[in-house]
């Protein structure tokens, strides 16, 4: 699962760099706004976005992890933010835990 999660963060981020090179932030931001089946699709992936970061709270509560980092980067790059969040949190144990396991 690391190697997917390390696979799909430098693809995508190479991916999301070759964008913003080639129009620009606010390029990005225009061609979603184009026309109704742009901002659809825009809008639906600003919806799931605050869905995962809904779910990311959740876990980032549980393991006593910070999630603002995560977030800050979900709504300026995307999934970005969640894949790094991934990558990141099951790279070990929760905080805390104990070394031992579960009866």
């Amino acid at each position: 699962m690391r190697t997917v999660l390390i696979l799909a963060l430098a693809l995508f981020g190479a991916f999301t760099l070759a964008a913003m090179w080639q129009v620009g932030y606010v390029g990005i931001w225009q061609a979603g706004l184009a026309n109704w089946g742009a901002a659809q699709v825009l809008a639906d992936l600003v919806m799931m976005s605050l869905v995962v970061l809904l779910l990311l709270q959740r876990d980032a509560q549980a393991q006593g992890r910070r999630l603002w980092p995560y977030a800050l980067i979900t709504l300026a790059a995307g999934s970005l933010g969640p894949l790094l969040y991934l990558l990141l949190a099951r790279g070990g144990k929760p905080r805390g835990s104990g070394g031992g396991s579960a009866a």
